[in-house]
């Protein structure tokens, strides 16, 4: 039986663990986040594995390319992903990948490309549940009035996140509710 290796990784937004998987990236997740307990076990059960310290060529990879993209030099991610998860969580992830560095969507219109727009509470609860935080960009979703509304890493590293990405938006954003 194959493990999960994983190993912490401290950035300038948090602390994230990350885990590897047959070399793909399966985990990417803020350490304290609340459904930290209830992502862990989802990882491990569907991949009949369990988390074991260590090291792997992919987890070094994943943290060369977070610190580039935290020191503004990449924006986009080249690594190989495992998205663990049900089929229609993974189309909302594969969704959240085609959103681009400095670019936001909100829930309506992940929902109206997943192909149901009354799918709205579905989505959230699948962006919500994305344990590849940053690589799959879950914090580029917005709410339809432009507010921030939930994020695993917490919303202060949401709008940290997002004005990393892409300052001149953020202000706008942030202007508009003032």
């Amino acid at each position: 039986m194959n493990n999960i290796i994983t190993q912490n990784f401290e950035t300038p937004y948090g602390e994230i663990i990350l885990g590897s998987f047959c070399n793909k990236l399966c985990l990417a997740d803020w350490v304290y986040r609340k459904m930290r307990t209830a992502i862990d076990n989802r990882i491990q059960d569907r991949l009949e594995a369990l988390y074991e310290t260590g090291e792997s060529d992919i987890i070094e990879l994943a943290k060369t390319q977070l610190t580039e993209y935290f020191s503004g030099a990449r924006k986009v991610f080249e690594i190989p992903l495992l998205m663990v998860g049900t089929d229609f969580q993974q189309k909302v992830w594969n969704e959240l990948l085609l959103i681009h560095y400095g670019k936001t969507s909100t829930y309506l219109d992940l929902s109206r490309k997943t192909g149901n727009e009354k799918s709205l509470r579905a989505v959230a609860s699948a962006n919500g549940a994305n344990a590849i935080s940053i690589i799959i960009p879950c914090h580029r979703v917005i709410g339809s009035d432009g507010s921030l509304t939930g994020y695993a890493g917490g919303t202060g590293v949401k709008q940290k996140l997002l004005e990393l990405e892409n300052p001149a938006f953020v202000k706008r954003q942030f202007t508009l509710f003032d």
